[in-house]
């Protein structure tokens, strides 16, 4: 025994689904520690979620796309006694546009965020989260299971977000680590914005669900031991359907999508 009290670790924990699966967590009595850039909306959560009865969450304010994001996060909750039982990676961008056609630094800086900040986070408390039989919820993404030309890069990470956390399912299932990605559609938040997805443009209503709808699915998918949570019943059929379409009918459609959207917003 370490000695160190259990904690719920959620990265991008100041907008959009983290908020939301704060909220759940501190709900089902989890003690939190809330990671992000953003340090004024992170005490603002902080503080909402301890006048409702709750534990007041830590606070780590870090910018994951930097190296060393799991020493900066395991300095924080050692010097506050604490250690992960929960690690929920859902930090992490998008951007709409060919590969060719968008900064190739941001397009990198994505993938330290999306692909080599989760990698960190998802190895380095192993021992942590076997200790408290907790596990890891890893937040992917419906285009994980696509191809994804006009915004190629994002779909990219998404499908190694998904591949990584099945074989973790199944690599830390004997140390009694569960480990569930949750792979949502489209959710209005801010990610649309910082993506360059306009208002309207998000996608077809039947695929859309609220940020708190995708958490509360994700939540209940990890406690279960889920190994993938596709949140909608419609969601999880188009899933499906995903993998009995030939690839090159999928790249095409995926290809117009993007086209179109690209066009319709003027870029």
């Amino acid at each position: 025994m370490s000695g160190l009290r259990p904690v719920t670790v959620i990265t991008g924990a100041s907008a959009g689904i983290g908020v939301a699966l704060a909220r759940v967590f501190a709900r089902n009595g989890y003690e939190l520690a809330l990671v992000a850039r953003r340090k004024d909306r992170l005490f603002a959560l902080a503080d909402e979620i301890a006048a409702s009865g709750a534990k007041r969450p830590l606070v780590i304010a870090a910018d994951l796309a930097k190296p060393g994001c799991a020493r900066t996060i395991a300095d924080a909750l050692t010097a506050a006694g604490a250690e992960p039982q929960y690690i929920v990676n859902n930090a992490g961008f998008g951007l709409v546009g060919t590969a060719a056609s968008r900064d190739r630094n941001e397009q990198l800086e994505m993938i330290d965020l999306n692909i080599r900040a989760l990698t960190d986070l998802s190895l380095a408390f192993i021992d942590s989260l076997a200790r408290h039989r907790g596990g890891l919820l890893n937040v992917g993404s419906m285009a994980g299971f696509l191809p994804g030309p006009g915004m190629a890069v994002y779909y990219a990470t998404k499908a190694y977000v998904i591949s990584l956390s099945e074989a973790l399912h199944s690599e830390l299932a004997p140390r009694g680590v569960r480990v569930t990605v949750v792979c949502p559609g489209p959710v209005p938040s801010e990610f649309a914005a910082r993506a360059g997805i306009k208002n309207g443009s998000l996608a077809p209503g039947i695929l859309t669900k609220s940020a708190e709808q995708v958490a509360e699915e994700g939540y209940r998918g990890l406690m279960r031991g889920q190994r993938l949570v596709v949140p909608g019943a419609f969601n999880r059929l188009v899933t499906v359907l995903i993998r009995l379409v030939p690839h090159s009918i999928l790249l095409s459609a995926v290809d117009r999508r993007q086209s179109r959207r690209r066009s319709a917003q003027g870029t």
